[in-house]
């Protein structure tokens, strides 16, 4: 869980970012679980575009996506929803 603080830094470094995965028109499908997983294993803090979900199913997206890659939400604005997962030793880091 995280801590209000790190919650804040959290916003504050994913407030420059771009989203990397799209919630395209099929919803939250299998294919795009497995890229937000990819994309936290690269970025550990992503964004993630969800235009083509109503309110309700942003939450519950985000809630199962959350669920699916073993991330914590670090919130939603309009129809972006930022995650993070802090990344394991053995995962690769993201070159500069």
């Amino acid at each position: 869980m995280l801590s209000p603080s790190e919650r804040k830094a959290l916003k504050a470094k994913a407030h420059k970012l771009e989203p990397v995965v799209l919630i395209g028109a099929k919803g939250l499908t299998d294919e795009v679980v497995k890229e937000v997983d990819l994309a936290l294993k690269a970025h550990e803090l992503i964004k993630v575009r969800a235009a083509s979900l109503e309110r309700d199913a942003r939450e519950e997206a985000m809630q199962a996506l959350c669920q699916r890659t073993g991330a914590q939400a670090v919130q939603s604005i309009g129809k972006v929803l930022v995650l993070y997962r802090k990344r394991t030793e053995e995962e690769p880091r993201k070159r500069p």
